[in-house]
């Protein structure tokens, strides 16, 4: 059986989006909604953000960017019911496992390059052994088409990549680059961003 799931990027606080995106998730019956970062514009506010998703009764996880810390995160999950922080961990429904890693080498949390890799490393080894596998990544891979923005991916991401070998890989970061797709190696690369795609798996 497939599962039908609702990932958007990017947000920067845009209440009016976030309604309209639970409204789609709600129509479409999706079974996970993922916001993979910068959900907020340099944490202004928070106000209205989450909970038009808790109210599809979905269960919902979540990454930081580059605009919020970790820690707004942690709140978020703490305060709203069915949310998950995905970084550094996993989170498995029916026969997928999904692992994810916020944040990007700027702003309030910036990682390094083998802080990418390890952190994706620790999330990866309790869905290892799934059948089918997603990363979440809120910063993209090094060398990917995303860079044509000029901003340079992560070599962790990448290397990753190559190692965990996921079906799918997702991340926001860079908005111009929303829709474009790719492979690095046998992992499809999907950029995603503030309109939310839905897929099934």
């Amino acid at each position: 059986m497939k599962t039908k799931i609702m990932i958007a990027g990017d947000i920067h606080g845009d209440q009016g989006l976030v309604k309209k995106l639970a409204k789609k998730a709600k129509k479409e019956k999706v079974d996970l909604i993922i916001l993979a970062g910068d959900l907020t514009f340099f944490e202004t506010s928070v106000k209205n953000l989450i909970g038009p998703f808790v109210k599809t009764k979905k269960q919902i996880l979540l990454l930081h960017g580059n605009h919020e810390s970790i820690a707004t995160i942690d709140f978020l999950c703490k305060k709203y019911p069915n949310t998950k922080n995905l970084h550094g961990t996993s989170f498995s429904i029916k026969e997928t496992g999904i692992f994810g890693c916020g944040g990007t080498d700027i702003g309030a949390n910036p990682l390094t390059n083998q802080e990418f890799f390890k952190t994706l490393k620790k999330a990866h080894e309790k869905i290892k052994n799934k059948e089918k596998k997603i990363m979440i990544t809120h910063m993209h891979p090094s060398k990917s088409k995303a860079e044509f923005s000029g901003f340079k991916g992560s070599e962790g991401i990448r290397k990753s990549i190559l190692t965990f070998k996921p079906d799918i890989i997702f991340s926001g970061h860079i908005h111009e680059a929303e829709g474009i797709e790719e492979k690095i190696g046998k992992t499809k690369v999907i950029n995603i961003g503030r309109k939310g795609k839905i897929f099934e798996i």
